[in-house]
């Protein structure tokens, strides 16, 4: 894989580059504790004041010293600024690897479904009919975050049922999956859906044991909802790319980055971008709303038109990156659509899927990894994960190379020796530990016993594999501090914990994997991911030190302000 190469005119305004053109007085922040996440023998780990030099940190260490270096630094008769932060703990921007912001924005915009919410199926109607009175007649109804396990039927809801919410308009009800969900009666008719349409290659119309349809749809076969014009991606994921008017786009991804902010993090990689996200990036970056850093992964449905046009390899300049290819090869645990082949234990003759035949999915691997590209390929079953692990070895077979950082993205129930494959190759798992804590309960009764290892955190480090931990936001919320609390305690959301303490890791460790490690995923380490001198000055400001205190209480740290590149972009109260 080759690292990011920033191009600092691309078309478009960077927040930094113009940073950089602007005369600026060196600043020194200082805090009760600044943690570094350097992680090399000459780097100090931490700190109590920091130099920031336009968009970059210049010194950390003592304030004397500090003091010292941005005097150094600043022009004739001009004096350096202090930001003092207090009892505040700074740490690297978190780097969440793997989310959706668009799709995040988006569903902001619909009916909160989620467990907080709606803990059965008559509370969700109830809420989508609430919300059907507010709209315009005929606007689609859409709701988001319900996992059928968290409901006390324990099921997803049925088409009949949504039909009580609206029979003269579309109603879609997506699972927190993302994978899929469900769509009333109308949805359906309008769609040219009945008993006797085909499932499309990649995706299913489900249906009961007599064969009438169940209004749950899964992964391609959501291609109906996106419109005639609409984004359509075959057999090459989920499709949740549903559309709305570019300047609604837009206000979508730049609510969803103050989210992202809010919660600490500074980098993000989009791990399925078509092109509805490209477009609202590039919207973005031309008025210069791109407030966090966005690394690219095109859905794979796009690899002919990227080694067409010759994007082999990463490129961008620092606020908005190509980083690579996106995969899939299974569904989704939470929604039942990963692959097993002999059923799951509570629905035999639910098998899930596979999105590609291996011959298919080797093919891609392969041509994208002899241009150079990485790719992130979602996987989580082990018979997906095996294909996944098959396809990297015959590619760097046929291209050796020593550090290509091919992805797995969730890599959910890896066995022992596929970890250690993963180690052999050098892929890095890019694990959501939030997604334990939502579903973990769940997957005992869904895949039986073995669902108890369902991110195996603990395994990985033992093997030397270097996971990175991300959100999959809007699955789960952009939360860093959520996801390293559960990857310490591994507490559900019942507050049991599967799978014994073999699987849990240090905080430390889990912190690197939000910040230095998450960085290395997207190939930005050279510029984000710890707090070095060179470094882009991206950083939060804590309430408390998440390795200071007890392990249950990390997920209830609060972030108090947000930099990027040197300037606070976010702040507690604002």
């Amino acid at each position: 894989m080759r690292k990011l190469v920033a191009f600092d005119s691309c078309g478009a305004p960077d927040r930094d580059a113009r940073a950089v053109t602007r005369p600026q007085a060196p600043r020194i922040v200082t805090a009760r504790l600044i943690r570094t996440l350097a992680g090399t023998a000459e780097a100090v780990d931490t700190a109590r004041a920091m130099v920031l030099h336009h968009d970059r940190i210049a010194f950390l260490g003592t304030l004397e010293d500090a003091r010292d270096a941005a005097r150094a630094l600043a022009p004739a008769g001009v004096s350096p600024e202090t930001v003092d932060l207090g009892d505040s703990v700074v740490l690297p921007g978190f780097s969440d690897p793997h989310a959706h912001p668009l799709m995040y924005g988006q569903m902001m915009r619909w009916v909160d479904c989620s467990p907080e919410r709606a803990g059965s199926i008559p509370e969700i109607v109830a809420l989508l009919k609430a919300a059907k009175d507010t709209l315009p007649p005929g606007t689609p109804i859409r709701g988001y975050g319900y996992e059928q396990k968290n409901l006390a039927e324990r099921r997803h809801p049925r088409k009949e049922e949504l039909d009580q919410v609206a029979d003269d308009r579309q109603v879609y009800l997506m699972n927190a999956s993302g994978h899929g969900g469900v769509v009333n009666s109308y949805t359906l008719a309008v769609c040219g859906v009945d008993e006797s349409t085909p499932n499309p290659p990649g995706g299913e119309f489900f249906r009961d044991a007599d064969g009438r349809l169940t209004g749950e749809v899964s992964d391609a076969a959501c291609n109906m909802l996106t419109g005639m014009d609409g984004v359509k991606i075959g057999n090459h994921g989920p499709n949740f790319h549903l559309a709305d008017s570019p300047d609604e786009h837009l206000a979508q991804l730049v609510t969803a980055q103050e989210r992202f902010l809010a919660h600490g993090v500074t980098s993000i990689g989009d791990a399925q971008v078509s092109k509805r996200e490209l477009d609202t990036y590039l919207r973005a970056a031309e008025t210069g709303q791109l407030t966090a850093r966005i690394s690219m992964y095109l859905l794979s449905h796009l690899l002919d038109a990227a080694l067409e046009i010759g994007l082999h390899g990463a490129f961008g300049n620092s606020r908005l990156a190509y980083a690579g290819i996106k995969l899939y090869a299974d569904g989704t645990l939470g929604g039942s659509t990963a692959y097993f082949p002999h059923g799951y234990a509570d629905d035999p003759c639910r098998r899930g899927q596979l999105y590609h035949t291996p011959e298919e999915y080797t093919r891609m691997v392969r041509r994208a990894h002899a241009a150079g590209i990485q790719t992130a390929t979602h996987a989580q079953s082990p018979t997906a994960l095996g294909m996944v692990i098959d396809a990297v070895r015959a590619a760097q077979q046929d291209s050796p190379r020593e550090d290509s950082r091919h992805r797995i993205e969730h890599c959910g129930l890896p066995t022992a020796t596929q970890i250690e494959q993963i180690a052999e190759l050098g892929i890095i798992p890019v694990n959501q530990t939030q997604h334990y804590y939502n579903w973990g309960d769940g997957l005992l009764e869904t895949i039986g016993e073995e669902g108890a290892r369902f991110n195996p955190l603990g395994e990985f480090v033992r093997a030397g594999v270097p996971y990175a931990l991300s959100s999959d936001a809007p699955v789960a919320p952009p939360h860093p501090l959520a996801a390293i609390g559960t990857a310490v305690t591994r507490a559900t959301r019942s507050g049991a914990v599967h799978g014994g303490p073999g699987l849990a890791v240090s905080a430390e460790d889990a912190l690197a994997a939000h910040t230095i490690r998450a960085a290395r995923a997207l190939g930005r380490e050279d510029d984000t991911g710890s707090l070095e001198p060179g470094k882009r000055a991206d950083f939060t400001v804590l309430g408390a030190d998440p390795l200071q205190v007890a392990p249950e209480a990390i997920s209830g740290i609060g972030v108090r302000q947000t930099w990027v590149g040197g300037h606070l972009e976010w702040e507690a109260g604002s």
